[in-house]
């Protein structure tokens, strides 16, 4: 049988050694550098200008995007879609040799031409948007 005492004691030790530790640990780190927060910035000159120059987008970057690139368009009835079959094709509104457009989540952000590269097909970019006119496409 266990007395309930005893483990109460026992529970209250290790509570008030691990409260200590933490104590102690937080007094020598606030001995060897001074209180900085590191949720906030520092807005010093020296800082304003350089993230000025290159603003930090780090938090954006690992966010997925929808790539597409586009071939061309073309209306269809019902009809002659239940009729396509394998080897049919299909007029689109693009001509051949003409560059193909690439968007992002549906916004034009560049033009390019096929290559076949180790048997796989990609783009190449040959017109790119500025950012600013990217950026007035995403405020619409």
């Amino acid at each position: 049988m266990i007395n309930d005492d005893h483990a109460g004691d026992i529970n209250l030790d290790d509570w008030g050694a691990a409260l200590s530790e933490q104590a102690e640990a937080e007094s020598r780190q606030s001995q060897s550098k001074p209180a900085t927060s590191s949720v906030f910035q520092d807005f010093s000159d020296s800082n304003a200008k350089s993230s000025a120059t290159t603003p930090d987008i780090e938090f954006i970057l690992d966010i997925p995007v929808q790539l597409t690139v586009e071939l061309g368009r073309t209306k269809i009835a019902i009809k002659n879609l239940l009729q396509l079959a394998q080897g049919s094709v299909i007029e689109l509104n693009g001509l051949a040799g003409e560059p193909m457009d690439v968007l992002v989540n549906g916004c034009l952000i560049a033009q390019g031409e096929v290559v076949v590269v180790n048997d796989k097909f990609g783009i190449r970019l040959t017109d790119i948007t500025s950012p600013a006119e990217r950026i007035r496409k995403l405020n619409r």
